[in-house]
This record gives C-alpha cells, structure tokens and sequence, in this order.
C-alpha cells in the first residue's frame, strides 16, 4: 500500500530552531518564579505546551502555590505571546535547508503534506505566514495541538490530518519529527512509516529508544524513503 500523506513536525524538524522553544518556555517560568535548565525543557518538547508546563512546573516549583488550571493558563499565556512574537519577529525564523523542495517533490509525486505541532494555533498561523509555504501550495494543510482532543504522543493530529486530507488508511501515512513524542504519535496511530529526525530537539541516540522504521540527519530523505515504500 503506498503513502499518500506525509505529516511533518514544526520546529526543529521543518523548522530551524537553535533551542529557541526552549528559552521562550524557560523565560515564560521565570516569570513566575520557577527555574528549568535548557534540558528540562528540551524533555517536553513536542508535546502540548501546557501539558509541557504542567510537567515542568510539578518537576521544578518548590513554592506552596497550588499547580491548577488557571496557573497554567496564565503561563502559558505568557508562552504564546512570546512566541508569536518571535516568529513575528525573529531575523532567525526560516525553514531548515531542503524543506521547501522537499515538501514539493512530495506534492509533485501526489502525495499530501501536512504540518502538525504542539503549538497552538495561535503560535502556528504567524509562523506559516512568515515560511510562505501555504502561499507557494507547498503544504494541505497545518493540525495544532489545541484542535484535537488529546494531543502527542496520541494520534488525533494524524488522525486530523488525514480527514482533513481525504486518506482513509492510516497504512498510507507517514510520520516525521524530531522528538520522542512525535514517533510516539505516529506509533500509536499505526504509520507504516515513522522517521525520527536527528538533526532537531532529540539526537540520535534518544530516538533510538524510541520505536521507529527510519533515523534521518536530512529532511530531502523522507522523498527516497516515501518512493521506496510498498
């Protein structure tokens, strides 16, 4: 059965990011008093930002504050304007090299391309506006966090993408990202493929703990790999 759909992570597999996410995570807890190390953020990486926060808060905070909803919220409140406006803003924000022709190979050989994160959509509007990938018809379609049920490692983002997309058979879908929840997800909705990214937020050596079918330094072999598969 061959791929119909390739769903890729945002930042740090499509998109350059030198621990960015993670020091907008760690000022948006400075804020409040609570201190994680580069590490403790780059452990929560990929999944929704305020289960991320939730985590990081239960791990780190010593203080008597009670860690509830509303807490949360207005961290991650914090989080989200911040990174909107770096992405706004940033002389750095771009896609990693051989994404744009990567993305159109795909969609040249007829097979859909979407983008799922564990941002909000907030976060992921300005960002796309800022690639141009939608404008240049490089992507179907974008799947955040905050619209599904349950975000990584459980499957509804792909599950999203490929309604969004028309694909009936989750054995036609491939998964690719850079973090241990991204294999996660693409495990746990059943892909035939799920290609770790070794160049983003989790080397080599922590996706290898993670089930997969491919490991990767390159997002332009996802094309050769997608080709290969029957």
């Amino acid at each position: 059965m061959a791929i119909e759909l390739v769903v890729f992570d945002l930042a740090g597999t499509t998109v350059k990011d030198n621990q960015d996410v993670h020091r907008v995570l760690q000022l948006a807890l400075a804020k409040h008093n609570v201190t994680i190390s580069i590490e403790d953020a780059n452990a929560v990486m990929g999944i929704p930002k305020p289960v991320a926060i939730r985590k990081l808060l239960e791990k780190q905070y010593i203080g008597t504050r009670a860690i509830d909803a509303t807490w949360i919220d207005v961290i991650h409140h914090d989080f989200v304007e911040a990174m909107i406006h770096f992405y706004k803003t940033d002389a750095g924000v771009g896609e990693k090299e051989g994404v744009s022709d990567t993305f159109r190979r795909l969609r040249n050989s007829k097979l859909k391309v979407v983008v799922d994160t564990g941002f909000d959509r907030q976060i992921v509007d300005p960002l796309l506006e800022r690639l141009g990938w939608k404008k240049a018809d490089l992507i179907d379609a974008s799947v955040t966090s905050d619209e599904v049920e349950r975000g990584r490692p459980f499957p509804d983002m792909i599950f999203r993408a490929m309604e969004l997309t028309g694909v009936k058979d989750v054995k036609c879908v491939a998964k690719v990202g850079d973090t241990s929840s991204d294999l996660q997800e693409g495990n746990s909705a059943g892909c035939p493929l799920v290609i770790g990214v070794t160049t983003g937020a989790f080397s080599k050596e922590e996706l290898l703990k993670e089930k997969h079918t491919h490991l990767i330094d390159n997002i332009h072999e996802v094309v050769q790999i997608v080709s290969d598969f029957t």
